[in-house]
């Protein structure tokens, strides 16, 4: 999809981010002109842009060739010559604020009246920006993450002159370039990830400055006992402990001294060979599964989820674009103020509250929007409210789901940032739609996974943190997929492995692209398969099959899934949405009643000896000739038309 309003883009800086940038423009379908102001530099972005989409065409990530993404792009080191025709600028120059208002300055008087104008500061005030120009209406904050090509979130800022319209195209754009944009409504320093990503690493800073916790124990009890994908130092030295440091003091906040320390002894990081961890020397980051159990992960914790409340109370921004925002932009497997909700924001109110009278530093005042919750008794998932509203099984964090016209119900998985991976909570809310949902108004149910894959399996971050005890019951959901009395469908495209091809196993049928991939590596953790994939497929493909695929953990292609019966087609990518249509139309055509008793008949029956299993037949059948729609049916076939099921 490409923006009406938006057919060429512009990009102001030729480093890491403008050139991903740039990037990432072209391959959705934009003419981009990519500007720096010295030739080399234009020259070493653009090489980079094709040395990165050879990459991506090597590996098939890419729908057309390197070459024709590349013929989107020209470059320019005059601004003028870059801009002139520009129905968007993208700004990508360092972060200086000085130097972003003479650039704007300048855009205000070279670009098309009606071009929109955009930042991808990640900190600087969109609004002071905006005031370098005559038009700040049409000046939005457009904030990548970096690298802009694999990180999917873009943080649209509004400043305090920015008109809605701009900030939606800006959205618009950014999700025509398969990016998922966030609103940040307020022009407040660090936006929204920032905000609640910060506290993060510098809160266990702050510990390590004053000899409260060692860099191992705290990494170690964050990743191992709270499921994060890394530890608060890890995550500062892969993303440079200067970055933070400047930033705060830009903004004139404290500094933990360890990063003053750090910044000043050139040890910045991954970057430089040293940071809390000997990157060049060393070992690098080295803790272990057992250190840190005296870790307070709560004092972490809450000053994150208080820079979240200040945020939701200020109305920056919602919960649920927070919660993106830290998935997406942050890489937490799940949101702030959804764990929050978990833990209890009372606990949370209670650990900053007494930090704050112990010792008086601002960071830990609790946020009125806190306070008031808690005072409110709403004090997360337990008491039924807390961030979000549970009253009604709470929202959906992890599935969109839209039931059409005729009845087929679309449940798409996105947790594109972990390859659709499944969580508790995704598994839940698969459960619960399925039971909420009213089946007279299905016709059938369509799974499938957004990013282009249908899921990679199991989320393994939440396997050092779960009790063993709420691992057991793990194939309720997939008995709720194939027990559900309307048919249901996999459309199963990239990779289908662990639960997402247990899931895929546990609907009616398969319909697959011909480059998915499907497997039971679970072997390879020392574990099996715990949603009843050692059970159904041997029922699919017997015993032999079944042992390969599950002691080996190898992937077998679609071609080969198919051959074996695993699934029932594999397609050209082509021709997969025709043939998947294909499919729900006929079950949307077919006859309601008897769809339910065949498929009740056919699960049943696998489990009864062959007498029981035909007497199940012969009772489904007789209670079908007695129905309507078998009239309808008899009727439309001798008039050799199409018959009109209405379910009775």
């Amino acid at each position: 999809m490409v923006v009406d309003t938006i057919e060429r883009v512009a990009v102001l800086g030729a480093g890491s981010m403008g050139h991903g940038i740039a990037e990432v423009a072209a391959l959705g379908g934009y003419d981009v002109t990519l500007r720096d102001v010295e030739a080399d530099l234009v020259r070493d972005g653009y090489e980079s842009i094709e040395w990165s989409l050879e990459k991506l065409e090597e590996k098939g990530q890419i729908d057309e060739s390197a070459r024709s993404v590349l013929d989107r792009i020209d470059t320019a080191t005059e601004l003028e010559a870059a801009v002139h025709d520009a129905d968007l600028v993208v700004e990508a120059a360092p972060e200086k604020m000085a130097l972003k208002r003479e650039i704007f300055a300048d855009l205000d008087e070279l670009a098309p009246a009606d071009a929109i104008l955009a930042t991808n500061t990640s900190s600087l005030s969109i609004t002071e920006i905006s005031e370098a120009t005559d038009r700040p209406g049409r000046v939005v904050g457009t904030h990548f993450f970096n690298p802009p090509v694999k990180m999917d979130l873009v943080e649209v800022v509004y400043g305090d002159h920015t008109a809605d319209g701009t900030a939606e195209t800006a959205a618009a754009w950014a999700e025509s370039i398969d990016k998922t944009p966030i609103f940040v409504r307020k022009d407040v320093n660090g936006f929204v990830v920032n905000n609640v990503l910060v506290p993060f690493m510098a809160e266990a800073a702050w510990m390590l400055s004053a000899d409260e916790t060692e860099v191992r124990e705290a990494d170690a009890a964050m990743v191992f006992r709270r499921g994060y994908p890394m530890g608060p130092f890890e995550l500062a030295d892969f993303t440079g402990i200067d970055i933070g440091y400047h930033a705060r003091k830009e903004a004139g906040r404290p500094i933990p001294p360890v990063w003053k320390e750090k910044v000043e002894s050139g040890h910045l990081g991954k970057k430089s060979g040293r940071g809390y961890y000997d990157h060049e020397d060393g070992e690098g980051v080295d803790y272990e599964h057992g250190q840190g159990e005296g870790f307070d992960t709560l004092r972490i914790e809450a000053r994150m989820v208080n820079e979240a409340a200040k945020l939701v109370g200020a109305g920056v921004a919602p919960p649920e674009e927070i919660d993106v925002g830290m998935r997406l932009g942050g890489g937490f497997a799940e949101g702030v103020c959804r764990m929050a909700d978990k833990r209890g924001l009372d606990a949370i109110h209670e650990k900053l509250a007494s930090l704050y009278e112990e010792t008086g530093e601002a960071r830990y005042e609790p946020a009125d929007y806190l306070r008031e919750r808690v005072e409110a008794g709403h004090t997360g998932e337990a008491a039924g409210e807390g961030f979000y509203d549970y009253s009604h099984g709470g929202p959906y964090h992890y599935l969109a789901h839209e039931l059409d016209d005729d009845g087929v119900l679309r449940v798409t998985f996105e947790r594109e940032e972990r390859l659709n991976a499944f969580n508790d909570d995704m598994l839940a809310e698969v459960d619960r739609l399925l039971g909420e949902v009213d089946t007279e108004e299905v016709s059938c149910v369509v799974f499938e996974g957004s990013g282009g894959t249908f899921s990679a399996g199991a989320d393994l971050t939440a396997f050092p943190t779960a009790e063993p005890r709420d691992m057991m019951d793990v194939d309720d959901v997939f008995r709720t997929v194939y027990e559900f009395e309307r048919p249901t469908l996999a459309k199963i495209d990239g990779y289908c492995l662990g639960a997402g091809f247990e899931l895929a196993l546990a609907c009616d049928m398969r319909v697959a692209t011909e480059d998915a991939a499907f497997g039971t590596p679970e072997i390879d953790l020392g574990v099996i398969p715990g949603g009843g994939a050692t059970q159904r497929l041997v029922r699919l493909v017997g015993e032999v099959r079944t042992k390969e695929l599950v002691f080996r953990g190898n992937h077998v292609d679609a071609e080969t899934a198919a051959d074996w019966g695993v699934i029932n087609r594999a397609v050209p990518a082509g021709e997969f949405d025709d043939v998947v249509d294909d499919y729900v139309e006929d079950l949307v055509s077919g006859p309601p009643v008897a769809l339910k008793v065949a498929k009740k008949v056919i699960n049943d029956g696998q489990d009864a000896s062959l007498e029981t299993a035909l007497n199940l037949e012969s009772q489904g059948f007789g209670l079908l000739v007695s129905t309507d729609d078998m009239l309808e049916g008899v009727t439309a076939f001798r008039d050799d038309r199409e018959p009109e099921f209405e379910g009775e």
